[in-house]
């Protein structure tokens, strides 16, 4: 909230800001909270502490770190400017563990690759991607470190895609993702389920990506 009062200049560059008493009082929070929220925001290089003088705004936030989920399919498969994606894992998945749900039908295997993308130095998005076990031969980790997960799929020779689906709900984040994302506990976080289907109908990938919510931006073209 205090860093939304910045950003939107309800609390200008060079401004006194309130007590830490008269923000407790209009949050109704205790004043550890406050403390420990202004020291957030103090380490963002946003606002400055004096002794008997108060605090201050230092500066307006930086540029966001806006993250569009994509609604159409060629935006689906655009790479984001400036992000890098790191592998966490990819392993096989285990015998008798769930597959993944989704449209059509199951592949025999599923390959379980978990990826985190950063930008500007903050992770903004924990992917868990399924991708059937005949295609990984067929991905390169140059691929990997490079493309959605859709694109994945789709720039593979000889593979058509013959249905696609999106699912965006909000949430908050659980200790692994907060963990990941480097947010608290709780914190507002866009569950985004993917899914895609070969021309055969077979279930070929699914991507399950946990966004940030303080980054994550939807454009929905309504006409």
């Amino acid at each position: 909230m205090f860093r939304n009062r910045i950003e939107q200049g309800a609390w200008r560059t060079g401004q006194q800001i309130p007590t830490v008493d008269d923000l407790s009082a209009e949050c109704g929070v205790a004043r550890a909270t406050i403390r420990q929220a202004l020291d957030q925001i103090e380490k963002e290089g946003l606002i400055e502490r004096f002794r008997a003088k108060g605090t201050f705004v230092r500066e307006a936030t930086k540029e966001r770190l806006w993250c569009e989920v994509e609604t159409d399919w060629s935006g689906l498969l655009r790479s984001r400017e400036g992000a890098e994606i790191e592998i966490l894992s990819d392993a096989p998945l285990p015998e008798g563990a769930p597959v993944p749900e989704g449209i059509g039908r199951p592949a025999p295997r599923y390959r379980h690759l978990r990826r985190r993308h950063w930008r500007g130095g903050q992770p903004f998005l924990l992917a868990d991607v399924y991708l059937d076990e005949r295609l990984r031969p067929k991905v390169t980790d140059a691929d990997l470190r490079s493309k959605t997960a859709l694109k994945l799929v789709a720039s593979i020779p000889g593979i058509r895609i013959g249905d696609a689906r999106q699912t965006l709900t909000i949430g908050a984040a659980d200790v692994e993702a907060a963990a990941a994302l480097n947010l608290p506990l709780n914190a507002p976080v866009a569950y985004v389920h993917r899914a895609a289907v070969d021309a055969r109908g077979v279930r070929i990938l699914v991507a399950d990506g946990i966004y940030r919510g303080d980054v994550v931006r939807l454009d929905v073209k309504l006409k």
